[in-house]
């Protein structure tokens, strides 16, 4: 078993949840709520890592809050 973390974004025109594993080319998805999209990224996870292990482009590290005066 293996732990990726996804980026979700809500979208403001669709309003649906967007997801994504940061590096992760094709790792992608999305659905109207958060228990979709984790079903829906585990799906895609896995089919992508059935070609082999990814070769990642980048780590997620965190967020920072930036303030602006």
């Amino acid at each position: 078993m293996r732990d990726f973390t996804a980026v979700v974004e809500k979208d403001p025109v669709t309003g649906l949840l967007v997801g994504y594993i940061p590096g992760f080319a094709g790792a992608h998805s999305q659905a109207a709520n958060l228990d979709e999209l984790q079903a829906n990224l585990q799906e895609v996870v896995a089919m992508l890592l059935e070609d082999g292990d990814p070769k990642l482009e980048a780590e997620f590290v965190g967020t920072q809050t930036i303030r602006v005066a």
